[in-house]
């Protein structure tokens, strides 16, 4: 089982302190928020060996220890990301960062054996990962701006100045720091070509909400991960949330699906609106409940003031909520509020969504049961979700992987209806419709403005509606795509004087099609309901 390096958190207390404020000097103490992102990032795998040695006839390298490759920490404006991941510099600086193996009876980590002459010692537990320091640390604080980086720098360097550090650091006014053994510390921005690409072994990456393609940020985020694969480095991103039309940095490596990477981005109760002055007070008090040094009142009146003008700013960066622009379809929380999982048993009668695609949208079906409870299902081996990205797939959407999980679906569950969008996919549709039924599987045409604003009114409607049964699983990708989904007027109705719409994306990247799905279910699910797909059939009976 994965084990956390207690060392790494034990040794920040002891040499890092407090970069500023009433309490600048005394010892950093890391709160449950941090201790736990601390001891997540330093979690050591199981089989775990030490950097240096040899395994398979390849050199070990420290990366290979950790259960995590990077790690990302979502939080509020001045939550105090920058002091936290200072000490995490300091640590990668002079600190046991690398895995030493685990310990015997009787090992310590003791400061001397590494050149620092505090004297501090940490007793191992048998079995307890062990730490020792990188031979040559080469750490890049970066950002797309020196603004940006300052914000670490500042409370660098009184970290290392007022504290333990000062004597193993001596100098820390330059415009990079000298570390030991020939190590450095610099800080680095997008147009910091030269130094893009060198390797590194541990980086620290701020603001990636604001790395974006244009202002050279994707750029920055790839070199400085080569840089770091050559050494077996990490890194640590921080950042606010983030606008989802941007397609950050941020945002990219929170949707990606590499099982090594930490996400640690807690958000307030879903059912709290930012924009009522009692509920946003809540929302502050959960964001900064491990915060004791920010005023929640000075919160709230900046907050306060934002909202008269960039309300949507204001709830991504105190709120600590990914929220889209002006003209999004559907209200987060009220979606997330409806969010409660469970499992659906074999053979359970349903209605069926689908949104195809061939080689640039995505494919998804989704599922809701009669009692309206939607889900994302799965099929084949790996229980795949039936959910298909083509950049997943060699640029094209695998038609006959869709192909398969209907025919599963089909088998495990009790079909009842399927609304399928006929785009690109009349030839698929066909065959399902011929092999299940004509009444089951039909052609539903998104693209007819009327009968679309329909469907996405009743749908917005019961999501809406907190006594409706409906009710979702709660996916992910769903919830991407939903967020993303904004509304594109076409007419106003002259009977009922309502603005007709259908859902567009915001940016090319922003995909919906999940959402599509997601109202084609429950269309389908409606429209059986009203055909008496709810009545229990009555017996036939034969006499003799």
């Amino acid at each position: 089982m994965p084990k956390p390096m207690f060392v790494t958190a034990e040794w920040i207390e002891a040499h890092c302190v407090i970069p500023d404020q009433e309490s600048r000097g005394e010892p950093f103490l890391l709160g449950d928020d941090q201790l736990r992102f601390v001891l997540t990032h330093y979690t050591v795998r199981d089989d775990a060996r030490p950097a240096g040695s040899m395994h398979g006839g390849r050199r070990v390298k420290p990366v290979d220890a950790f259960v995590y490759r990077r790690s990302q920490l979502v939080r509020a404006q001045k939550w105090g990301k920058s002091p936290l991941v200072s000490a995490f510099v300091c640590l990668e600086g002079v600190g046991p960062a690398t895995f030493a193996g685990f310990a015997e009876p009787g090992d310590v980590y003791d400061c001397r054996q590494y050149g620092c002459p505090c004297g501090w010692v940490y007793e191992y537990e048998p079995g307890e990962p062990m730490g020792k320091p990188w031979v040559t640390p080469l750490i890049q604080i970066t950002a797309t701006t020196e603004d940006q980086t300052d914000n670490t720098y500042d409370a660098l360097r009184p970290m290392i100045e007022l504290g333990p550090l000062a004597e193993l650091i001596p100098k820390t006014g330059e415009e990079f720091i000298r570390l030991p053994n020939g190590g450095r510390i610099d800080p680095v921005t997008s147009k910091g070509n030269s130094r893009l690409g060198q390797r590194v072994t541990f980086v620290v990456q701020d603001e990636t909400g604001l790395w974006l393609e244009t202002n050279g940020g994707w750029n920055l985020a790839k070199k400085q991960r080569q840089g770091l694969a050559g050494m077996g480095g990490r890194a640590i991103e921080t950042t606010n949330a983030w606008n989802p039309a941007d397609n950050s940095v941020a945002q990219r490596t929170f949707e990606s699906k590499a099982k090594d990477v930490n996400k640690d981005f807690e958000q307030p109760p879903a059912d709290l609106n930012f924009a009522v002055k009692a509920e946003r007070r809540k929302i502050l008090e959960y964001n900064y409940r491990a915060a004791p040094w920010v005023s929640i009142d000075g919160i709230e009146a900046e907050a306060a003031e934002m909202m008269q003008n960039d309300p949507t700013d204001a709830e991504r960066f105190f709120g600590n909520r990914i929220v889209a622009g002006s003209g999004s379809w559907l209200e987060m929380p009220k979606w997330e509020a409806k969010a409660a999982p469970v499992v659906v048993k074999p053979r359970t009668r349903v209605c069926l969504g689908f949104d195809g695609s061939d080689n640039d949208d995505f494919t998804g079906i989704r599922l809701e049961t009669l009692d309206q409870y939607q889900f994302t299902p799965t099929y084949g081996p790996a229980d795949r979700p039936t959910l298909w990205d083509p950049g997943e797939w060699g640029g094209r959407i695998p038609r006959a992987e869709v192909n398969a999980a209907v025919q599963e679906l089909a088998t495990r569950y009790q079909i009842v209806r399927a609304y399928c969008d006929v785009h690109m996919w009349e030839s698929e549709i066909d065959s399902w419709a011929a092999e299940y039924g004509e009444k089951v599987f039909v052609g539903w045409r998104t693209n007819r403005v009327d009968a679309m604003w329909n469907a996405l009114e009743r749908f917005r409607g019961d999501v809406y509606n907190p006594d409706s049964p409906f009710r979702h699983d709660g996916d992910e990708q769903v919830r991407t795509h939903v967020r993303n989904a904004v509304v594109r007027a076409r007419r106003l109705d002259p009977v009922t004087n309502k603005r007709v719409y259908i859902l567009g994306k915001p940016e090319d990247h922003q995909k919906i099609d999940f959402a599509m799905s997601s109202v084609l279910a429950h269309e389908a699910v409606m429209d059986a309901v009203a055909a008496g797909a709810l009545v229990e059939p009555k017996p036939n009976y034969i006499y003799y």
